[in-house]
């Protein structure tokens, strides 16, 4: 059996607005293990990237536990508790561009979690990590010494995750690391993160819009939809037999290799009025081994028939 590294329980992120209040993660419950991918994927403001956030605590969560090896992230915590949680969980952003200082050298940027936790002895011992982090991502040691704006959207996102890297974590949460890059270095990106999971032992949280790079990296998918998950499955298993409507309208929308194909597929759009909930409320529920469906007790005995 596969060791849990992360407990969501009932995680919830509300914000107060003046119209009222926005429910961006409302409820959520799942398990992360040891070396595995899951991809979370959904439509914009589904609520996706305020998860990962709420996560790694950049955000106080509302409700609900998030546990990374048995210890409540979001409990009260010292400064040196937080600094050691801090090094065990790192995160890839989504803009290559807006997350890099361009004031800051590459080395200065990789070295910043190096230098606040104190892994370096001295000053060439800083440098040689950040070398090495450099060729581990496949750059140069030679670019150590440059600017973020001398560099393509593709090598600043591999300075992100070289960033993500220097302290040694144990899980990357990656926010749509791919969507702001050209198709072509997508894969080059996405692979390079597959090979370093390969190498170190990694766990990722991928958070995407995009089914079809989702499903190529991740070992389980949870499909987001208004702030609450309504399929969780792995990544096989959702694609061969998506359940929810709303998975069958994502997937339906995933473009083709094929022109003939194309023109004639009928795309699904997703109503959520066709479900009759009559006050229940649709929980997630197990509908075969892994595979959990939000559902209605009604469309619970529907699905598992």
């Amino acid at each position: 059996m596969a060791e849990k590294l992360l407990e969501i329980k009932n995680l919830k992120q509300h914000f107060p607005t003046s119209k009222g209040t926005i429910k961006a993660v409302d409820g959520l419950t799942f398990d992360i293990y040891k070396g595995e991918t899951l991809g979370l994927v959904g439509e914009s403001g589904c609520g996706k990237s305020t998860t990962g956030r709420t996560i790694i605590r950049l955000y106080n969560a509302t409700d609900g536990e998030v546990l990374f090896n048995g210890e409540n992230v979001h409990g009260r915590k010292s400064k040196s508790e937080l600094k050691k949680f801090n090094r065990k969980m790192q995160m890839i952003f989504q803009d290559p561009y807006a997350s890099l200082n361009p004031r800051m050298t590459v080395a200065d940027i990789i070295a910043e979690g190096i230098d606040i936790h104190g892994l370096a002895k001295s000053k060439e011992e800083r440098m040689k990590k950040v070398q090495a982090l450099l060729e581990t991502v496949g750059l140069n040691r030679e670019h150590a010494n440059r600017y973020p704006h001398e560099f393509s959207g593709g090598q600043r996102q591999r300075i992100g995750i070289a960033r993500a890297l220097a302290v040694e974590p144990d899980f990357i949460i990656a926010d749509e690391p791919i969507s702001a890059l050209d198709v072509s270095i997508q894969a080059q990106v996405v692979n390079l993160m597959k090979k370093l999971q390969r190498e170190r032992g990694l766990t990722y949280l991928f958070i995407a819009h995009d089914l079809s790079m989702v499903k190529y990296i991740s070992d389980r998918i949870g499909v987001m939809y208004q702030g609450k998950i309504v399929e969780l499955a792995t990544s096989e298993e959702l694609y061969r037999n998506p359940i929810h409507p709303y998975t069958k309208a994502l997937l339906s929308a995933i473009p083709l290799p094929d022109p003939d194909s194309e023109r004639t597929r009928l795309r699904q759009v997703y109503d959520p009025s066709i479900h009759n909930y009559d006050g229940e409320e649709p929980e997630l529920r197990e509908v075969s081994p892994g595979h959990y469906v939000s559902c209605s007790q009604t469309e619970f005995a529907k699905y598992t028939s």
